[in-house]
């Protein structure tokens, strides 16, 4: 999908985005995953902010990037009512540069799903941890059974048009051969919820 194309389906399911970061959605997974997060954290395609409420602010620097303005203008009021201080800017991920071995931990939440490539994603992640930093990951793909896999693999094409997501993504190959190290990893909702652990 042409990327502006994309960057405006974002924008406009930006305030879905903001009710379910106000609902907390996935908040069991979020807070299971995001503990222990700490340093000079980046976290990638931040939406509206729907990780914000599990931070330990007390303990960490926040940069947080996403390529849809809406998003970012979200994810700006959910950060000033938790008063939460936060580095946000404009970016695409797979254009975006930043100098290897910046961060303690990267956090990425279903943003997988999106990116034309998201092997260059993970390796990105990877060059921009400091040696033996932590990668968060929560994402979606393909489930273990067989039939949910077809399905999903039949319906990708509607979904990404209308979401903007792929379905059929195998989170799990792609990670492992990123050369990140899964330290842990844990499937939901028949193996389609992935909630990984890695090092750089």
């Amino acid at each position: 999908m042409e990327k502006q194309k994309l960057i405006r389906k974002f924008d406009k399911q930006s305030a879905m985005y903001e009710q379910n970061t106000r609902k907390r959605m996935l908040g069991e997974w979020r807070k299971k995953l995001l503990q222990g997060v700490s340093g000079n954290v980046l976290e990638i395609a931040v939406g509206a902010g729907a990780n914000f409420p599990f931070y330990d602010m007390d303990h960490m620097r926040l940069t947080a990037v996403d390529f849809s303005p809406m998003m970012l203008q979200r994810a700006r009021r959910i950060a000033e009512e938790l008063h939460i201080e936060v580095d946000l800017a404009e970016s695409d991920i797979e254009t975006l540069d930043f100098p290897p071995d910046s961060f303690d931990c990267i956090v990425s939440t279903l943003s997988l799903c999106g990116y034309d490539d998201p092997a260059k994603v993970l390796r990105k992640m990877r060059k921009w941890s400091k040696p033996d930093g932590r990668i968060y990951l929560m994402e979606h793909g393909l489930g273990n059974n067989p039939f949910l896999k077809s399905a999903q693999r039949l319906v990708n094409p509607v979904a990404r048009r209308m979401s903007g997501c792929h379905w059929n993504r195998d989170i799990e190959r792609l990670v492992l051969d990123s050369g990140l190290r899964v330290e842990r990893m844990e499937r939901y909702w028949g193996g389609m919820i992935h909630l990984i652990w890695a090092r750089a």
